[in-house]
């Protein structure tokens, strides 16, 4: 066995009759990532049975994330497994578990973008920072609801959302750093390389302070996915990545807002 691992032999990628070096590249890079995939399974697999129940698309987030290096990859992925199984012993977050943090209407889920990603939308001069009633961790829960809402939204074979972060009315007693570090943490750790764009619009200068203290949380693979858009160019640039039949009302589309909640 041992013998026959050593001399495996992978297929060697040959330029094709109108192909371009651009797509031979992408078939490389594709084979290299299933190669890796299969590496990193056995890895896992060996510490945490539960990586048996995770499917190819799943660890291949977990490897992209990490730049393709599967030691880290694998570190990340064991740890989200962990922290799944105490979160949400029960696979899932229900409506009941963050009735505060709904009751403040301030995410939405409607429509998809033109590579079929789910467009989400979410007020933060709605946010009220939630120091009594559930704190911190229910604002966490909500988030992974949000989360999941928006994964279960996904076509078969998207792994992607887009998302409109509207500051508007955004002031001192939205600012919540702690939950938005949050969030973040959750984003970039638990459910690394699902957001595919985020666009900041109707930003207040005031809010330069609080990004200038959660930039440095950011990690570079998400800060190359962040827009901020001017309050004029606002629906030409939805317009370039979203039909406007799938655009919320609000920015000049077709689409009413749907609570998240009600979004399934």
């Amino acid at each position: 066995m041992r013998e026959m691992e050593s001399t495996k032999q992978y297929p060697v990628v040959q330029m094709m009759e109108g192909e371009s070096q651009e797509d031979n590249m992408k078939i490389t890079h594709e084979i290299e990532q299933k190669k890796k995939v299969a590496q990193m399974r056995v890895l896992v697999e060996k510490q945490d049975p539960i990586s048996k129940e995770m499917d190819d698309m799943m660890i291949r987030r977990f490897l992209r994330a990490r730049d393709l290096d599967i030691e880290k990859a694998s570190t990340l992925f064991l740890k989200y497994l962990k922290w799944r199984q105490t979160f949400m012993p029960s696979g899932s977050i229900s409506a009941s578990e963050i009735p505060n943090e709904l009751a403040q209407r301030k995410m939405f889920l409607q429509g998809h973008d033109k590579l079929g990603r789910p467009v989400s939308v979410v007020f933060g001069g709605r946010h009220i920072p939630n120091k009594n009633k559930g704190g911190l961790d229910e604002f966490k829960r909500f988030v992974v609801f949000t989360l999941e809402k928006i994964i279960a939204w996904m076509p078969r074979g998207q792994e992607k959302f887009v998302g409109i972060a509207d500051c508007e009315g955004w002031g001192y007693s939205n600012c919540d750093i702690r939950a938005y570090v949050g969030a973040l943490s959750i984003l970039q750790d638990c459910y690394p390389e699902r957001l595919g764009k985020l666009y900041l619009v109707h930003v207040p200068y005031l809010f330069m302070t609080a990004w200038k203290m959660i930039y440095p949380f950011i990690d570079n693979n998400t800060k190359k996915k962040i827009m901020f858009v001017e309050n004029k160019k606002l629906k030409s640039t939805l317009l370039q990545d979203i039909d406007e039949n799938q655009i919320p009302e609000i920015y000049g589309g077709k689409l009413p807002l749907v609570p998240i909640q009600d979004s399934l």
